[in-house]
């Protein structure tokens, strides 16, 4: 990695073993903003003499693991690829006819064996996300990851050997939407046995969309009129991940929690803001917990939402994440703590990065 001292624009480059040829990336991040994807626009340097005729190509694979390892015991893969394109950069076949403000600056810098290439993502493909293994776990975990491949062959069809490629992990990711939706609230309303008026429950959010690291402050009023008493009131943030490739295995994962044992008598009100942080520091221990994607050992976080552009098959998607507020009361029973019931409510809401200034 290596940076431009006069624009200060970091330039991510990795070479072959055999030195024949190098892979230069102005970022390893690219938005998909639902209605379109930002373009993988890079360079490829090669040496001819080094590579005695030989064709160098790139390719943009997005694959989903489901397990641990690629291949298990009897040889069946958990890897699928969802995607897989491919252009050959040297010799070139067609001119690029339009360079990117970074491509311009390598060529410059690079010299007269510069090739530039441009991959576009489909707008059906999911964002960079894994979930989390647990601590003792070995290997590659479940999850959707992206590479880009350059490499260096005389025949398509021959294996490719590592020491005639170059492969740079990138990461498709989304940020926050421009025009959040409603403000999300909730009510409802539970009519116990021998009571004649209900227990009510209202819980709201002061908005749709938050940022990762941004505490959730969520408004709940109990109105109870019923003949019970609500010992417990409890606020949580799900995750909710949805493995949709294969099996459609749901995850819900608790991943933040606030209680109050402020009991609410009959014919009495209560009014509490319950505050809820949901970060990965406090849910580093448990499997199965949706995280963004991430390069090399790098820190992550929890996998931020995913926003679909409508018509868009889901189950293509690999995994798709959702987060929401469910608020629980327990209500005492006829013979107390043994017939206790819940009621409860849920209020969906968004959890994802703002977009950086600029809005790019």
């Amino acid at each position: 990695m290596s940076g431009d001292k006069k624009s200060r624009h970091v330039i991510y480059k990795k070479t072959s073993r055999d030195k024949a040829v190098s892979v230069y990336l102005g970022k390893r991040d690219y938005v998909d903003h639902v209605e379109s994807v930002d373009p993988v626009d890079g360079v490829v340097l090669v040496d001819p003499d080094l590579l005695k005729g030989k064709k160098v190509y790139v390719t943009l694979t997005c694959a989903f693991r489901y397990g641990q390892e690629d291949i298990d015991v009897i040889g069946l893969t958990f890897r699928k690829d969802l995607y897989f394109a491919r252009t050959q950069v040297y010799p070139p076949v067609e001119d690029v006819k339009c360079l990117t403000k970074v491509q311009e600056r390598l060529m410059k810098k690079l010299g007269n064996n510069a090739y530039p290439f441009l991959m576009a993502f489909p707008d059906y493909l999911p964002c960079s996300v894994a979930l989390q293994p647990a601590p003792s776990d070995v290997g590659k975990a479940c999850g959707v990851d992206f590479e880009i491949k350059a490499f260096s062959t005389s025949n398509l069809e021959d294996r490719i050997h590592k020491k005639n490629s170059v492969r740079l992990l990138i990461r498709k990711i989304q940020y926050a939407p421009d025009q959040p939706g409603p403000t999300p609230r909730a009510e409802t309303s539970w009519q116990f046995f021998m009571s004649d008026k209900p227990l009510h429950l209202t819980a709201s959010l002061a908005k749709e969309v938050f940022y990762h690291g941004e505490p959730i402050s969520v408004a709940v009023t109990v109105t109870n009129n019923s003949e019970k008493t609500v010992k417990k009131i409890a606020a949580s943030v799900e995750q909710v991940s949805n493995v949709v490739l294969y099996s459609s295995d749901y995850y819900i994962k608790t991943v933040a929690l606030d209680e109050s044992l402020n009991k609410v008598a009959s014919k009495s009100s209560y009014n509490h803001t319950f505050t809820l942080l949901p970060i990965l520091a406090y849910n580093r221990e448990k499997r199965e917990i949706a995280l963004d994607g991430k390069l090399k050992h790098e820190d992550t976080n929890l996998a931020s939402s995913t926003l679909l552009k409508e018509g868009i098959d889901r189950t293509v998607m690999g995994i798709l994440v959702d987060y929401k507020i469910k608020v629980t009361l327990t209500v005492s029973g006829l013979l107390g703590d043994m017939t206790s019931s819940e009621v409860s409510t849920e209020l969906p809401f968004i959890l994802m990065h703002p977009k950086p200034d600029g809005g790019k």
